[in-house]
């Protein structure tokens, strides 16, 4: 979401960056450029303002600190007044009480029906309680089958709400059923309009009444942009919102909803939709966020991710058979599924601090995840006994893996010597390092 303004303030950044003194006349230029890459990227002018005359406060009267130069002092500047505008640190949920309720709002077409189901799943995943799913929009065709279908997919209780109910029926039956199933946290899915009346808002005032929730959380699309901070600050007059989830930030949205909402309404950003599977939901950091922004990478994201999909004990395993050399095409395949549920190499990559750049030049070549696919084909192509010894590879066989793979041969012969290469050194690498040891 973030790519063109991460592009233009860090092209800004890097011209101050080695600057050996700060004042007003060399940070003025950089100035009108964050000014017009802001602007652009669709933040709210007075949140624009109220940023650049605080950055400009603070690089002007600051002392340049010791272990740095006065340019990075000023990146520094900048990155701590991005965390301030986006809210400082990240905002827990409040699931206190049985049940917790979390009651979701917003307008139609935001991705609040599927929002609900990703909430769920963070719920049990990550905060170890039993969660709930209550369809509650009964104007929306097939909304309560979209949600139903979402909540046994992924094996999570789900209300079985009538098209013919109304909502207070659903919420006064939802509230003993979550009792008799032992919900711990009750989520809500709401109905939404194309754009905010009195009688969505009556209704949503009535349920709040009804069944007092710990959390209204808006699902705002980010897509919308400066719309979205209208939308946000109107759900907050009427009902009081706790918090923000920011849906379609994987799309091609220019990041301006996230920089202005916070500071225009007050109400934190919690989560980001990053993509349409339900388990594509992350917690909002907004010091992580700004890093990224700023060319910065994410490692903490990165490590978190890490840790959620790679197994140690396969991780051990992997170690010791490329100490024995013993590392085959299965162990390789096996790698990449790992590097897929972590977002593909382009996600990873943007993590890393300074490797932003380089996912741009691989855009100009073949996408790395295209030839991960192809690389895939060929490996499930052979034969259990090819993949564990490349080395019987004749003619005939790599023929018969790249007819089944639908490439050619040639790729077939890369993917072997690139293989042959890795073991090779990834057997030097691990001898290197057993070696230090000792």
């Amino acid at each position: 979401m973030f790519e063109n303004l991460s592009d233009k303030l860090t092209n800004t950044l890097k011209k101050v960056r080695g600057q050996a003194k700060i004042s007003e006349a060399n940070i003025e230029e950089a100035l009108k450029e964050i000014r017009l890459s802001l602007l652009e990227a669709d933040v709210n002018f007075r949140v624009v303002k109220s940023f650049l005359d605080q950055v400009k406060k603070k690089a002007l009267g600051a002392e340049v600190l010791q272990s740095l130069s006065a340019g990075q002092q000023f990146v520094k500047i900048v990155h701590d007044e991005l965390v301030q505008t986006l809210g400082i640190t990240a905002e827990e949920i409040n699931v206190r009480g049985e049940p917790a309720v979390l009651m979701l709002v917003g307008l139609q077409g935001v991705g609040k029906t599927t929002t609900a189901a990703k909430l769920a799943l963070f719920v049990r995943q990550k905060l170890k309680k039993k969660p709930g799913l209550v369809p509650a929009d009964i104007y929306r065709p097939a909304a309560i089958e979209q949600l139903t279908v979402l909540a046994k997919q992924n094996e999570i209780p789900v209300f079985a709400s009538q098209p013919g109910q109304t909502v207070s029926q659903i919420v006064e039956q939802a509230k003993a059923w979550a009792k008799q199933e032992m919900v711990e946290v009750v989520i809500v899915d709401t109905a939404g309009r194309l754009q905010i009346d009195e009688p969505l808002m009556a209704e949503l005032r009535n349920l709040k009444e009804s069944w007092p929730p710990n959390e209204i959380l808006l699902v705002a699309d980010a897509m919308l942009g400066q719309q979205s901070v209208q939308v946000a600050e109107g759900f907050h007059q009427q009902l009081g919102l706790s918090g923000l989830i920011l849906t379609k930030v994987d799309g091609d949205a220019r990041g301006g909803a996230a920089l202005s909402i916070r500071t225009a309404t007050g109400v934190p950003i919690k989560f980001l939709g990053v993509g349409e599977k339900v388990a594509n939901l992350e917690v909002f950091h907004p010091d992580r966020l700004a890093g990224r922004i700023l060319g910065m990478g994410d490692v903490m994201s990165l490590v978190e991710k890490a840790h959620e999909v790679i197994d140690e004990k396969t991780a051990r395993e992997s170690a010791r058979k490329i100490g024995k050399g013993a590392f085959t095409l299965d162990d390789f395949l096996a790698q990449m599924q790992m590097m897929k549920k972590m977002g593909g190499i382009e996600s990873i990559m943007k993590m890393i601090p300074g490797m932003g750049n380089l996912t741009k030049q691989l855009k100009d070549m073949k996408p790395p995840e295209e030839e991960m696919k192809k690389i895939e084909a060929i490996i499930r192509s052979m034969t259990s006994k090819e993949r564990h010894n490349p080395k019987i590879l004749n003619g005939s066989r790599r023929l018969r893996i790249a007819n089944g793979s639908g490439t050619e041969v040639q790729d077939v012969n890369k993917l072997v010597n690139q293989f042959a290469q890795a073991q090779k050194m990834m057997s030097q690498m691990m001898k290197m390092g057993m070696g230090r040891m000792k």
